[in-house]
């Protein structure tokens, strides 16, 4: 086959590969969504129904647009926020109402109305959605011709539609544990494979291997990010749902991991950089890698112990006996004030990592021998 042909064929296959793999993503995406928009639906037809059906409003358009603006599907689930989004929202529409009813209509109302209402809701918060949140719902109120039952039914509407919403964030949840595990198996894999890089340079003296360790755990703070949201979403949420409440235990746990790998990875960006600079003189250095594989074997352990709580003991096991190793004229004797700097280093990663395995702080100190 000609270059150009086989360049081609190559070529159809990537886009194909491509193609797939988008295809695959959105899928994943699309079913993620699904607990999310059950409870958008939900609440926008109880919502609806009570506003239409109880209240006789023909039209209640703003008790639906409330429902999935607060809700929406953002990774926070947090009743606080979606209180926020709420109170911001019936802000811009009761403000507006009040307006409208004193000023009329028209474009120079439509300007002052508007510059009003992002003012005082910037006033009255520093999120800048519920400033976006208040505005929209401002306008909404302006430019729909007025409901038959008088200045204050939009309100009231946006009213039933921001209780019910609350209610709904609590009454059926969306769970967002998943979402929470997910972001702990992502941040979980990239300090594994980090650590995979990280001992095969030190085992093979390859400098490329530790350098790619460094770039990946700097990506981490990302992955750190995420999970704190996703986490403090779920923990807001199973506080006040009856249904999920027995989940705190579990949460509180996940928290406690969420720490540890927080300032593992911080640790390891120093580490890493450090081993990275060290195997520049193209020196082996397996005690090293010895000393830190159980610490790799270690995290990756804490993270499944987010879904599977009883194996937190295991990493225990793992822990324990490297922290009594950590003192470099013992478990190094010999080597150089570079590498004797390292094997110090590992000593409050390793402490972190204790306590986020379920030991205090104390005692996980207590096992390190004196240096």
């Amino acid at each position: 086959m000609p270059p150009a042909a086989s360049g081609d064929a190559l070529r159809r296959f990537e886009r194909r590969i491509r193609i797939r793999l988008d295809l695959t993503v959105a899928l994943k995406r699309a079913l993620a969504s699904i607990p999310a928009a059950v409870q958008i639906v939900i609440a926008a037809m109880v919502s609806y129904s009570i506003a239409h059906f109880g209240f006789g409003h023909a039209t209640p358009l703003l008790s639906i647009t409330v429902v999935i603006s607060t809700l929406g599907f953002g990774r926070d689930a947090r009743p606080r926020r979606v209180f926020d989004s709420v109170v911001g929202i019936l802000i811009g529409i009761l403000f507006s109402e009040v307006l409208f009813s004193l000023f009329g209509s028209g474009v120079w109302q439509l300007a002052t109305i508007l510059f009003l209402t992002l003012v005082v809701s910037r006033f009255a918060s520093p999120s800048a959605a519920f400033a976006a949140a208040a505005g929209t719902q401002s306008m909404l109120v302006m430019l729909l011709p007025p409901p038959g039952g008088g200045v204050l039914t939009r309100s009231l509407d946006g009213l039933i539609g921001g209780v019910i919403a609350l209610l709904v964030t609590a009454l059926v949840p969306r769970d967002p544990r998943g979402i929470a595990h997910r972001d702990a198996r992502r941040l979980t894999s990239a300090l594994a494979e980090s650590m995979d890089a990280l001992l095969s340079g030190l085992r093979v003296a390859g400098e490329p291997a530790a350098s790619l360790s460094v770039e990946r755990l700097r990506r981490t703070q990302a992955l750190v990010d995420d999970w704190t949201s996703s986490l403090d979403s779920a923990i807001a949420v199973a506080r006040i749902s009856p249904f999920l409440r027995r989940h705190l235990a579990t949460l509180r746990h996940q928290q406690r991991v969420l720490t540890g790998m927080d300032l593992a990875a911080r640790h390891l960006r120093v580490i890493a950089r450090r081993v990275s600079f060290l195997l520049r003189d193209g020196t082996l250095r397996p005690e090293l890698a010895d000393l830190l594989q159980p610490v790799a074997e270690a995290i990756a352990v804490l993270g499944a112990s987010v879904e599977h709580l009883e194996r937190r003991h295991e990493a225990l096991a793992l822990l324990t006996p490297v922290a009594g190793r950590l003192d470099p004229a013992s478990s190094m004797p010999g080597a150089p004030v570079t590498e004797s700097i390292i094997v110090l280093l590992v000593r409050p990663l390793v402490v972190d990592l204790l306590t986020a395995a379920g030991m205090t702080a104390d005692d996980a100190r207590a096992l390190l021998p004196p240096v």
